[in-house]
């Protein structure tokens, strides 16, 4: 498939997220004892940066604009409730090594390329939590578990893109670290609808319990 796969619009977002719901197996007991609450949790909002979201961009990914609006109430519900939110964005240096992922992809995102900083749709401020990474998880190379044990956070809220590599990742790293994962599957994006439900479908068996925007925001 396209990498420019436009699986999700405004117009099908609601019946598709319904569908991925409705296919995901979460065992009762697992909701029992994991159930949503912004208390001690952080948002984080993983990679909305032009690099993806920029239609002259090579790697744009076209779902990924129609998950902003959902990832925007999803931060206006956190300032509201005073929480801890934070954003990464991908790049390197411009002389760091990439590392294996260098020899995987060969064309890395750089610091100096202006498609490396956080699209302007997204409510980003000046002077929010902001970690740049050179890996898939948010956690390697950078403060964030030590910015979260200092905030007391148990429970984390994963957005932004890509759904099955940095978010997926960051999930993983986050629940061996013992947080409380909940995913949110209409807030996260990825190049093609099969790789965002098998993403989903993983997390949910052994990781994270995936959730809606919309059980975000009705919670007080």
């Amino acid at each position: 498939m396209s990498i420019n796969e436009n699986y999700l619009t405004k117009e099908n977002i609601a019946s598709k997220t319904d569908k991925w719901m409705a296919d995901l197996d979460i065992p009762p007991k697992r909701k029992d004892n994991f159930k949503y609450s912004s208390k001690n949790s952080a948002l984080l909002v993983i990679d909305m940066q032009d690099f993806f979201l920029k239609k002259e961009s090579h790697s744009y990914i076209p779902a990924a604009t129609t998950i902003i609006p959902n990832i925007n109430q999803i931060i206006t519900k956190y300032r509201t409730l005073n929480k801890l939110i934070i954003f990464t964005f991908h790049a390197l240096e411009v002389n760091e090594d990439p590392g294996v992922m260098g020899k995987w992809w060969g064309d890395m995102l750089r610091v100096n390329n202006p498609l490396a900083k956080i699209h302007s749709s997204v409510d980003f401020r000046d002077n929010d939590i902001i970690f740049r990474k050179n890996r898939y998880s948010a956690f390697i190379g950078t403060d964030l578990d030590q910015i979260l044990r200092e905030n007391q956070i148990d429970t984390l809220i994963i957005t932004g893109i890509m759904t099955h590599l940095c978010c997926e990742t960051t999930a993983r790293d986050a629940f061996m670290r013992d947080y409380d994962i909940f995913f949110v599957v209409d807030a996260t994006a990825t190049e093609t609808e099969t790789l965002h439900i098998s993403s989903l479908r993983t997390l949910t068996d052994g990781f994270a319990i995936p959730i809606r925007t919309s059980e975000i925001l009705m919670e007080t």
